[in-house]
């Protein structure tokens, strides 16, 4: 198999989404690649404990897509190796009544996970910058100051938007959260695909809805402007990796690997020791146990 290089799919400079690969030949088999998943997961769960009883850093797992980019069957593959204890997952979705009475980044922010542990957000606070930019209409739903109607919302409203997202994302790094931010990049024709599959699959039917179909029709829209958030958002402290995910077993590896190796570069991650007065007296202790 090859060597996955984490820069290959890191944005590090200006992009044209139309330009970024939807598909990744990784140089092996479906089953070479399952394989080599299970044993990533693996070192990932190590990882997992470890951070979990060091409880200085978090890591929040941010994954965006267009429907059908295969979001929750990677989710699932990526982290089944996990603790439970040390993971927490949130599926944003239609912002709730009492979440509209506060600032759209307060459900995200109640959402973090404390130190130790690993949050994924599917579907994440770019919602905010794409479904919304995308139909500005929902934004009055917030009711905020000086935005009285659509005309309202200008090229200044989403930059301050992004600005605020950046210096979100800033504090919570600053103060411990690692950041990793997936876009799966799929095709238009891979999503086809994936709805008629839906479709002729009476064990998948569930997952489509006609919505699916009118949102299609804004692919355009939507792609435009998950090239305005990478440009505008992948930064050191929360870089975008561009995922490709026409194949779906490639797209979870290349995620798991460059969660593994960009993990390990924190070798101050480590299961504390005992203190010294209790590690002095381990062998009494045995004993004690011994003698019961």
């Amino acid at each position: 198999m090859k060597d996955i290089n984490i820069e290959d799919f890191r944005v590090t400079s200006q992009v044209k989404i139309q330009d970024l690969p939807t598909t990744f030949d990784v140089g092996a088999e479906k089953k070479q690649i399952k394989e080599a998943m299970r044993d990533v997961s693996k070192d990932l769960a190590e990882i997992q404990n470890a951070m979990y009883a060091h409880g200085k850093y978090s890591v929040l797992f941010c994954i965006q897509g267009m429907d059908t980019a295969g979001k929750d069957s990677l989710i699932r593959e990526v982290f089944k190796e996990f603790n439970v204890r040390g993971i927490v997952a949130h599926s944003f979705k239609k912002p709730t009544e009492l979440e509209l009475k506060h600032d759209y980044l307060w459900r995200h922010y109640i959402a973090l996970p404390a130190r130790g542990k690993f949050g994924i957000f599917n579907r994440t606070h770019y919602e905010n910058v794409l479904v919304t930019r995308v139909h500005p209409n929902y934004l009055m739903y917030e009711n905020m100051p000086g935005i009285d109607s659509v005309d309202d919302i200008d090229d200044a409203f989403w930059t301050r938007r992004f600005q605020e997202i950046n210096n979100f994302e800033k504090h919570i790094a600053d103060n411990g959260t690692i950041i990793f931010k997936f876009f799966l990049n799929i095709s238009k024709d891979e999503q086809k695909n994936r709805l008629l599959r839906r479709l002729n699959r009476s064990d998948k039917q569930w997952k489509f809805s006609s919505d699916d179909l009118k949102e299609r029709k804004l692919w355009d829209k939507y792609q435009d402007c998950y090239e305005d958030v990478l440009n505008r958002s992948s930064k050191p402290h929360a870089p975008w990796f561009n995922i490709p995910a026409d194949d779906k077993s490639t797209a979870r590896y290349i995620v798991a690997k460059i969660l593994l190796d960009t993990l390990k570069n924190y070798s101050d991650i480590k299961e504390p020791e005992l203190p010294a007065k209790e590690k002095g007296n381990i062998d009494s202790y045995k004993q004690e146990l011994q003698n019961e």
